[in-house]
């Protein structure tokens, strides 16, 4: 079973900030859970850890991943989301400072649904999250369960 939650995997309060801000701006309703390290995002996804006793079942809608977290890096934790039945289908979007092409080509050979360099500026990163929102939570039509 799906729920409309949103899954931003980001260790900067900043970004986190900036990421929340720019979700209210463009109306979006979805519960937000941040996990600010890649052990704490697998935590919430296998309802292990501080989540133990989540349903894993409800997996989120869409999981935003940065690629530089502390503890276990955003790439692992693509890996392990790919590698097991009950996440592999759950859209992932790289969201992340990193233009490094071998950053870009691992994403996508690990099952990234798509990979975007985050804006600096407020403006554009807004029109980033309404394009993020108009499509993987509204136009997409994701596989059954």
């Amino acid at each position: 079973m799906s729920s409309r939650t949103i899954l931003l995997v980001e260790d900067s309060p900043d970004d986190i900030e900036l990421t929340v801000h720019a979700f209210r701006k463009n109306h979006m309703t979805n519960d937000v859970v941040v996990a600010k390290d890649g052990i704490e995002a697998l935590d919430y996804l296998f309802a292990t850890g501080q989540y133990t006793g989540r349903d894993p079942a409800n997996v989120p809608a869409l999981i935003l991943l940065d690629l530089k977290l502390p503890k276990l890096g955003g790439l692992e934790v693509l890996k392990r989301v790919r590698n097991t039945t009950a996440t592999r289908r759950i859209p992932v979007v790289i969201l992340t400072t990193s233009d490094d092409n071998s950053d870009i080509v691992n994403g996508y050979n690990l099952g990234a649904n798509s990979y975007i360099c985050k804006p600096v500026n407020f403006s554009d990163f807004t029109r980033v999250v309404e394009q993020l929102k108009l499509y993987w939570l509204i136009l997409n039509t994701p596989a059954p369960d």
